[in-house]
C-alpha cells in the first residue's frame, strides 16, 4: 500500500509552482524556517502533497504536487499567512507525473550549495545527509531558483 504522499507517483497530478516576498524578521528565521519545515513534511504527507520549497532572505519559491484541491486549499492558507506577502502563482496545471514523489517537504538551496541537505527540528533547521536527485528534479529545482531571482522561466 503506498501513502498518500506517493500516491499519483506514477500517473497525471496537479503541480503549482508560486513565488511570495518574505516577511519573516531575520532575527526569527532559523527558528521560523525549521518550524515550516517540520509542519509542512507532517501536514503534506498526511494530505497526499508533495514538493519542495526555496528559502531566501527575501521570497519563498515552492513547488506543490498532489490533488488539485488539495494544492489549491493549501495556497489559500500560505496566502494568509502574515509571513508571506505578494504571493503570485507562477504555474499551475496538471503533468504527467510527480517530480518529487517521496519529498513531503524538501530545502532547496538558491546559491550553488547542495540540495536537501537540512532537516528540521525544535531547534530550527540543521545539518542533515544529502540526497542525490534526478534530472526532472534538477530541471524543476533550476526553475525555482530562476523564479527566487526573479528571472522569466519555462516549466
Amino acid at each position: 500500500m503506498t501513502s498518500p504522499a506517493t500516491d499519483g507517483a506514477d500517473g497525471p497530478v496537479f503541480r503549482l509552482l508560486y513565488r511570495s516576498h518574505n516577511l519573516v524578521p531575520e532575527q526569527d528565521r532559523r527558528r521560523v524556517f525549521g518550524e515550516i519545515f517540520t509542519t509542512a513534511r507532517s501536514k503534506n504527507k498526511k494530505l497526499g502533497i508533495t514538493g519542495a520549497l526555496l528559502l531566501t532572505e527575501d521570497v519563498f519559491v515552492q513547488v506543490l504536487e498532489g490533488d488539485e484541491t488539495a494544492v489549491r486549499g493549501l495556497l489559500a492558507r500560505i496566502e494568509a499567512d502574515p509571513r508571506h506577502d505578494d504571493v503570485r502563482v507562477l504555474t499551475a496545471e496538471t503533468v504527467p507525473q510527480r517530480v518529487f514523489s517521496r519529498w513531503a517537504m524538501a530545502r532547496v538551496s538558491a546559491d550553488g550549495e547542495p540540495d536537501i541537505p537540512l532537516i528540521a527540528g525544535a531547534r530550527g533547521i540543521t545539518v542533515a545527509a544529502g540526497r542525490g536527485v534526478t534530472q526532472e528534479q534538477e530541471a524543476l529545482l533550476d526553475v525555482m531558483r530562476e523564479a527566487a531571482h526573479g528571472q522569466r522561466h519555462q516549466v
